[in-house]
């Protein structure tokens, strides 16, 4: 299609080599409505039946200068308002049902404008059938009497078909038969009248070439596509006065063909044009359509009626269908309705008309969208993805662009003024959807069977057709002359009659001796006929006496064996009386039995009971000694390790008390005194320094380290990094230590000791750090595991900062200044108990416990 005006040059196509030649553009035709009224202002005129003109009418400046802008657009042919449904159906639909029926797949839909005449154009109106009844016509003329019968062919889930036999098939029909409404089948259906004037077509027309060696069927469906779900117009779903059940949305699938159909959509197997179109017309009652401002009956939804004709050839004999379901070829036509397109604001819906809208315009512009992409895909080498999967509608046609069948494409228009907008976007679509190529279907193959089955085990013709015998004996005798005397002196024409005649005499007299001749010739046959009959009929009764006679003997055996049957059965009947009693006091044992067995296992019972009453008491008691020993051994430790505390606490207080040097008492100062001596401390003081140099001059003095009581050992010596260095005096040294700052598995395989330094804040401001030790031991696992063992102290003190008090109370100090212990006792009041056997997991554990008094 081409616009005549402002354009956009087209790039060149990119060629694919001979690839082109087996491809076809989608045709696309246009058809135009008449007027609704002769002064109407139109916007679309036809030029010739290629192309039409778009005026911009009155109102509709499209340029600031006011000039009015027309454009040509063409098409593969156009309809004028005076076209009838049959042209247009010989134009566009005829070639796609015969292709159908040569098993080749079609599709054809209507587009444009609500109001432009799409439904029209499909379905038709009473007294001008559409292009829907025209096809299903065509068809049932070309395949009437080819058809299979019912049920032959069932179609299954899988968007493919079964053959059933002819005895499958009847009984199939039989029990549709018996159901309680059956179906009238389609020769004795009264044709609704509601529809009746649409599918009566004068024009009688058949496709061309149909396979008699084949048997056809033909299965209809009927689908909608509303809000971008699919609904099956055809599904039977039972009606609920009380709570209605609303209709189930349908899913797309995609068969082993990779072709795209819908899941437990109904097909139903029709006969005729007329039981074809009530079951759309069933469906069409189901369409949602509604009252806008453009239409009062416009379609709110796009329909798919899809006519599928399964062909399937006939046996080697020609009187059944071939059992083979690799020779069953499926072609379908899909006529598509779509819904109008048109813009919002022109149809003055709201709510779910609004909303019906929106989704129609968007599967539409989906649709666009997948023509300018293939186009762009064909013309310029390009490889990008088709959005076929946006909407449902391209979803499920995607395999006709791909190359499974023809498009079809009619453009339907108004040419009122009001639609000018909506029909210039509808001939830009057009436009590009006419120069998109579909790829050409293949033709299937054909079974290689001999043609003319059909007819080759049945009579020639009808007996009335045939030529009499006597007809064929006249013709062969030779013309008569004209018997016409036209003169007194005509001497001819007696003497060429007289010739003629007995010409056919003499010819009389030879067929009779040849009648003759043959008829004895057949009494001959017939007498040797008979005598043969007579020859098998002597035969036939003395193979007759003899089977009589042995059917006498074997009378005689029967009579024979009768008797000795009954001889036996009376042997047989004493024999079942014996053995009823042997039976009889076969049970007594049995039941006597039972009842010993029942109370042996009762005792048994019983006695597994006692045991494990008994064993439940010594396991009781087991447990209640366990626990009161554990109980007495706990309590008898704890004692123990209170004792043990007690006097480590006792040897404490003893060897602080000795190793403390004895001062004198220094008088308490005056409280002028002590705000005048009281400064600011540092969190750590070094009390080397206060100690050890008085002043500047002296000599520094060398710290001195402690030598470990486990110096022989290989120790890990954990510092954490909040750790401060305080120097302290008298700091243990350990040689040869792996000093870490994270405890890790590593330094502890290689060590037998571990020290963790810890610091913290005491009561009187100083830091405290205590060097935690304990053993390393190897677990069961492959790991290690750590035991404390001991805890050593180290503490700091300023000198100038400390008094010693003997008093066990220290009175508050009315400047606020900090207390001091000075006591053994006070100074002894906090314990530190480590549990043996903690493992080194987060951290240590620090359980303080008050100070016991002695006894």
């Amino acid at each position: 299609m081409k616009s005549a005006r402002a354009k956009t040059p087209r790039k060149p196509t990119v060629k694919k080599g001979s690839q082109t030649n087996l491809k076809d553009p989608v045709g696309v035709y246009c058809r135009v409505r008449p007027l609704g009224f002769p002064d109407q202002e139109c916007c679309i005129e036809v030029i010739n039946n290629t192309t039409v003109q778009l005026h911009t009418p009155e109102g509709y400046r499209l340029n600031r200068n006011g000039d009015y802008k027309e454009t040509q657009y063409s098409f593969k042919q156009v309809f004028g308002t005076h076209t009838t449904q049959k042209e247009l159906f010989d134009v566009v639909a005829n070639p796609l049902v015969n292709d159908l029926i040569h098993g080749k797949n079609g599709l054809l839909f209507t587009y444009g404008v609500t109001g432009s005449g799409k439904t029209h154009t499909m379905t038709g109106s009473p007294g001008e059938g559409g292009l829907l009844p025209r096809c299903l016509d065509m068809i049932f003329n070309s395949i009437g009497s080819f058809q299979a019968k019912r049920y032959v062919f069932k179609s299954n889930d899988r968007n493919s078909m079964d053959i059933q036999c002819e005895v499958d098939a009847l009984l199939e029909r039989q029990k549709r038969e018996a159901m309680p409404n059956p179906k009238t089948s389609s020769s004795k259906r009264q044709v609704d009248p509601e529809f009746a004037d649409m599918i009566t077509v004068q024009e009688f027309c058949k496709a061309e070439e149909v396979d008699e060696d084949s048997v056809y069927g033909v299965f209809v469906s009927y689908i909608e596509i509303y809000n971008n779900y699919i609904y099956d117009l055809l599904e039977e779903v039972p009606f609920d006065p009380i709570k209605p059940k609303p209709p189930q949305s349908k899913l797309l699938r995609e068969d082993k063909n990779h072709n795209m159909y819908v899941a437990g959509c109904t097909e139903v197997e029709v006969k005729s044009t007329e039981e074809a179109f009530e079951v759309f017309w069933r469906g069409q009652k189901k369409r949602r359509i509604a009252n806008t401002h453009l239409n009062r009956e416009s379609s709110r939804s796009h329909s798919v009626f899809n006519i599928k004709l399964v062909q399937a050839p006939l046996d080697a004999d020609g009187d059944n269908v071939l059992q083979e379901k690799e020779q069953i070829t499926i072609s379908q036509l899909s006529l598509v309705d779509l819904a109008g397109s048109e813009r919002t604001n022109r149809t003055r819906a709201e709510g779910n008309r609004l909303r019906e809208a929106g989704n129609i315009n968007q599967s539409l512009m989906t649709l666009r969208t997948c023509m300018d992409v293939l186009r762009e895909n064909q013309m310029y080498g390009t490889n990008k993805m088709v959005p076929y999967r946006d909407s449902k509608l391209t979803h499920l046609f995607k395999n006709y662009f791909d190359g499974e069948g023809k498009v079809r494409m009619i453009v339907c228009v108004n040419p009122k003024a009001e639609d000018y907008e909506e029909n210039l976007q509808v001939m830009r679509f057009a436009e590009v959807t006419q120069e998109v190529e579909v790829a050409r279907p293949v033709d299937k193959a054909i079974c290689g069977l001999t043609p003319g089955r059909r007819y080759r085990n049945q009579p020639r013709g009808p007996v009335g057709n045939e030529p009499l015998v006597t007809d064929v004996v006249l013709q062969s005798f030779p013309p008569l002359p004209s018997c016409e005397i036209l003169d007194i002196n005509d001497e001819q024409t007696l003497p060429r009659l007289i010739e003629a005649l007995e010409k056919r005499h003499n010819l009389r007299q030879m067929m009779i001796d040849e009648f003759n001749k043959q008829s004895n010739a057949f009494k001959a046959l017939l007498q040797e006929f008979d005598n043969a009959v007579l020859s098998k009929e002597n035969h036939m009764q003395g193979k007759l006496n003899e089977k009589e006679k042995m059917i006498s003997g074997q009378k005689l055996e029967i009579e024979r064996l009768e008797k000795k049957n009954k001889t036996l059965e009376y042997k047989i009947e004493i024999l079942e009386k014996t053995t009823t009693i042997y039976e009889e006091d076969k049970r007594n044992l049995q039941q006597e039995l039972e009842t010993q067995n029942q109370k042996l296992q009762r005792q048994f019972s019983d006695k597994r009971r006692l045991e494990a009453r008994l064993q439940g008491m010594v396991t009781e008691t087991t447990m209640k000694w366990e626990k009161e020993c554990e109980r007495r051994v706990a309590a008898k430790q704890l004692e123990m390790q209170n004792k043990l505390w007690v006097k480590d606490e006792k040897l404490k207080q003893l060897k602080a008390i000795v190793t403390e040097p004895k001062t004198e008492k220094p008088e308490r100062p005056s409280r002028e005194r002590d705000r005048e001596k009281v400064t600011q401390r540092s969190v750590s003081p070094s009390p080397v320094p206060l100690l050890f140099q008085p002043d500047q001059n002296a000599p520094p003095i060398r710290l001195r380290h402690r030598r470990s009581r486990s110096a022989g050992d290989r120790w890990v010596d954990h510092k954490p990094a909040s750790n401060m260095q305080t120097e302290t005096v008298m700091q243990p040294h350990v040689p040869h230590a792996i000093t870490v700052s994270v405890a890790n598995e590593k330094a502890l395989a290689k060590c037998e000791k571990y020290m963790l330094t810890h610091q913290e804040l005491a009561s009187d401001g100083e830091i405290e750090t205590k060097l935690i030790k304990g053993d390393i031991y190897k677990t069961r696992g492959g790991g290690q595991s750590v035991q404390f063992t001991d805890i050593e102290t180290l503490k700091q003190e300023s000198p100038n900062g400390r008094k010693r008090r003997s008093s066990t109370v220290a009175p508050a100090q009315p400047d606020g200044a900090e207390s001091e212990w000075t006591d053994v006792e006070t100074r002894c009041s906090v314990a530190v108990e480590m549990r043996a056997g903690s493992q080194l997991g987060p951290g240590y554990q620090h359980h303080a416990q008050p100070k016991r008094k002695k006894p």
